[in-house]
């Protein structure tokens, strides 16, 4: 114990007892409140690990501040601001099961809303477990059971600390993209991210998504709106007379199916059908039914299909147009198109993960 706690006294034994327990707390949070859906060793392994790169990279800025009168106030300002960031995810997850977003920091009170002001009924007996460690650290350093180390750490060895914390990020990144393949560039879960590169690296990118989508907003330009105006119109294709109109009043229900390929309609394995209820829609008097269609969709997947099934457009040449800019975009919609034009009104139901896709944001 003397050697601990003679340990703990230098700036390096500080700094490892802080990143330690923010280690400790994060797994806890995995494990307690989130549901990462971790499966095997190897993303097991991936899960323990995670948290401690980015955090010793955070951490490290204390060690460039050379007088411990400002050593010490920052890295426990750091810290206490990480585990506020890791607590504000905790409280969210349990009412929306989902993460926090740059663009719900910044939109408190609609977050509050969301809350209904109930955020102290979210809170558990367990939460306790997040703060305890910060507030025994202050009463033992008021008390000078822990000890200022006036030794400044070198600008090579700060740094030293910091490659090496990258490094690990990029260990970690690299055992990520082994486990799921394109997982920055497509985006399709938050949970993903989280469950592989930690929340620290999951709100880092997320302030990058934004930022590169703000920009992206702001090179728009009336000119590329009008080309776009213009191919369409060119290429505008007139409703059928015959056709135009004959379901109006009726009620309109989409099933939207994952993976299905036309070689399963009427497909009988031992001389029973694999799709008997579908084999009956596809074959009804009332139907019109479509076999010579093309791909087009590209990283987005489903939720491309989904967006060019309501809107008529294209997903993004890179990444999830949902996930990219579903959460703040307003799309013009067929269940909307038909609400403003003949009054319906309209729901949606999926059996996934609420926020696989984004859906949870788009969908409204």
């Amino acid at each position: 114990m003397k050697k601990l706690s003679k340990f703990v006294d230098t700036r390096i034994g500080f700094f490892t007892l802080l990143v330690v327990l923010f280690w400790l707390k994060t797994l806890f949070a995995y494990f307690t409140d989130f549901k990462l859906g971790a499966e095997g060793i190897f993303q097991y392994l991936i899960l323990l690990i995670n948290p401690l790169p980015i955090t010793a990279l955070i951490y490290s800025i204390a060690f460039y501040f050379k007088r411990s009168r400002f050593f010490y106030p920052v890295l426990m300002g750091l810290d206490i601001a990480n585990t506020l960031l890791l607590y504000l995810n905790v409280i969210y997850y349990r009412e929306f099961t989902d993460f926090m977003t740059i663009a719900t920091m910044t939109g408190y009170s609609k977050v509050n809303q969301g809350l209904s002001g109930s955020s102290l009924a979210l809170t558990n007996i367990h939460d306790l477990f997040y703060w305890l460690d910060i507030v025994v650290i202050i009463i033992l350093m008021l008390l000078h059971k822990i000890h200022f180390d006036p030794r400044a750490i070198s600008t090579k060895l700060a740094f030293a600390f910091t490659s090496m914390a990258l490094t690990l990020f990029g260990v970690n990144l690299s055992f990520a993209e082994m486990s799921r393949p394109q997982l920055l560039t497509r985006t399709f879960d938050r949970t993903y991210i989280v469950k592989y590169l930690g929340i620290d690296a999951f709100t880092g990118y997320d302030v990058l998504k934004s930022q590169h989508i703000n920009k992206m907003r702001q090179s728009a330009t009336k000119s590329e709106l009008l080309k776009v105006k213009k191919f369409t119109d060119k290429h505008y294709a007139s409703p059928n007379p015959k056709m135009y109109g004959i379901a109006k009043g009726r009620n309109v229900i989409v099933i939207h199916l994952e993976s299905f390929q036309q070689f399963l309609i009427d497909k009988k394995v031992n001389g029973q059908e694999v799709t008997p209820f579908l084999n009956s829609l596809y074959h009804g008097n009332d139907t019109y039914a479509f076999d010579n269609f093309f791909h087009q969709v590209g990283q987005g997947k489903t939720s491309d299909a989904e967006n060019m099934l309501e809107t008529s457009t294209f997903g993004l040449p890179q990444g999830s147009l949902f996930a990219t800019l579903g959460s703040d975009n307003t799309f013009q919609g067929a269940p909307a198109i038909l609400n403003q034009r003949a009054g319906y009104t309209s729901a949606v139901f999926h059996g996934n993960v609420a926020s696989f896709w984004n859906r949870n944001n788009v969908y409204k």
